[in-house]
């Protein structure tokens, strides 16, 4: 069978059928929190994705059973657990709604030890992509710890303050499979919970194609699940030779000429080329259904030329929220896809330097995004030059803002993934010349070494905003190591 077989279609299964698993506990009454958003946007082809699927519970006894106790404990007397859930319920919806999701809640909430451990049975049974536990009493912490050590799925936790203490928060606060959260109604963090959880459900159905060697070849990446669709590198070749330098292609070409601030090597004709690359590649993945691609660009700029540089191609498909890879790097290319679903942010993929006097990371590559902001920005600006190791064609430079906040990170695949995350500041972008190397680049500040030398990793993956502690959180959730 071919692993598009085994994922083949949208989430189609209704609240019976999520259930029909768990039978023994159909005497559950269940809220189904359903969406009608459509899946995130990609090629117009491209295979359909499943609906991420939540199931979630509150944790807490019933108001009348504390008030004839007489004794409350956190949160206290004031709290309104019931009047919590209903106020909490309308915002799951909206998320859920929002995010194109289904987050299925128990009505009643989870309070005695028989209702937890049904409720495990219940998720072990239906495999949903992740859990939400909501305690409301600092009692019913260690049915929340429970649920999550036997479950074993991903579990986001929404505990407002004055619910636990620092000893319930640290059993949870750095545990692999978890995301806690003590804040206070922090509904903007329990959407970046759920939209973890989609993340991690699209990187499983998604197609990453790689236009690489002279083979046809299929693979499914452990941990993610991403399955790689590697097709020889003369399907491009082929493509690109038979796109015409008319319409569609002409209009791609003059915008480029009006947009860039500045025009140095390349001709018309050679903006006209590289125009043609976008639409090649567009043709190529929707051909094969992919969400993302890589190639081995350099092969082809090599004497004889097969091809143009496709880096403005590259540009144009990352700013509309297509992940391009450069040489067939897998781990850029991965790290790009995660980028993109958690934050709607492009990455600018690059080389690793360091500028040793002032202590700075120095970064450079023939292609960037130009709306490095997320694709409903405007640009950056951008000048067309040359290729720089090749010497001729059309490339960006992109031109990053100073002081803008940024993350570096890179995704490494396989039996136990890690990653490497870093944050800073963009201090400039040096001209070329004096400098030297790839056409777009930085430099910018690391703020989790003293020294910029013992930054890890090649093609790392820059982006704008510093999301570096929302990302280590996706990393303890989903089981990969984060390594600085």
């Amino acid at each position: 069978m071919e692993p598009s077989d085994r994922l083949m279609g949208t989430c189609t299964c209704c609240r019976r059928d999520f259930l029909q698993a768990a039978a023994a506990s159909a005497a559950m009454a269940l809220v189904s929190i359903e969406s009608t958003a459509g899946a995130a946007e990609g090629p117009a082809t491209a295979r359909a994705k499943k609906t991420a699927v939540v199931r979630g519970a509150f944790l807490y006894p019933p108001s009348k059973t504390l008030e004839a106790q007489g004794y409350w404990s956190w949160p206290g007397s004031s709290f309104d657990a019931e009047g919590h859930q209903r106020q909490y319920m309308q915002k799951i919806t909206e998320i859920a709604r929002k995010l194109g999701m289904r987050i299925i809640m128990d009505q009643e909430p989870l309070d005695q030890p028989e209702s937890v451990a049904r409720f495990i049975s219940d998720a072990k049974q239906s495999k949903p992509d992740g859990l939400l536990l909501v305690p409301f009493k600092k009692g019913h912490w260690e049915h929340v710890v429970r649920i999550v050590d036997e479950a074993q799925t991903p579990t986001v936790v929404l505990a407002t303050l004055g619910v636990l203490l620092v000893n319930q928060i640290n059993q949870l606060h750095r545990k692999p499979g978890a995301y806690l959260i003590s804040s206070l109604d922090d509904f903007e963090a329990l959407q970046y919970g759920m939209q973890m959880i989609r993340a991690a459900r699209w990187m499983q159905d998604a197609r990453l194609l790689s236009i690489t060697g002279n083979q046809s070849r299929l693979a499914l990446l452990p941990q993610l699940g991403t399955e790689v669709r590697t097709i020889p590198h003369e399907r491009f070749v082929a493509e690109f030779q038979r796109t015409e330098a008319k319409g569609e292609v002409l209009k791609l070409a003059k915008a480029y000429q009006e947009n860039a601030k500045e025009i140095v090597e390349p001709s018309e004709a050679d903006i006209l080329e590289a125009a043609k690359c976008y639409f090649a590649l567009k043709r190529v993945l929707q051909a094969e259904q992919a969400d993302a691609v890589m190639m081995e660009c350099l092969s082809g700029l090599r004497i004889p030329h097969k091809h143009v540089p496709p880096c403005m191609g590259f540009m144009s498909l990352r700013d509309e929220g297509i992940v391009a890879g450069c040489q067939a790097d897998l781990s850029a290319a991965l790290t790009m896809m995660l980028v993109e679903q958690l934050f709607e942010r492009p990455g600018f993929q690059q080389n690793a330097s360091m500028n040793t006097e002032r202590n700075l990371y120095f970064g450079a590559h023939c292609t960037s995004p130009s709306k490095m902001n997320g694709r409903s920005a405007p640009p950056e600006p951008y000048v067309l030059r040359n290729h720089a190791e090749a010497g001729w064609g059309c490339v960006p430079r992109v031109l990053l803002t100073p002081g803008q906040e940024v993350t570096m990170a890179q995704y490494h695949p396989g039996k136990e993934p890690r990653m490497h995350v870093y944050s800073g500041k963009v201090v400039r972008c040096p001209s070329i010349p004096p400098a030297g190397g790839c056409r777009t680049n930085v430099e910018m500040t690391i703020n989790e070494v003293a020294d910029v030398c013992d930054v890890k990793g090649m093609h790392q993956i820059i982006f704008y905003g510093n999301h570096a502690r929302r990302l280590r959180a996706f990393c303890q959730l989903f089981g990969i190591a984060v390594e600085v």
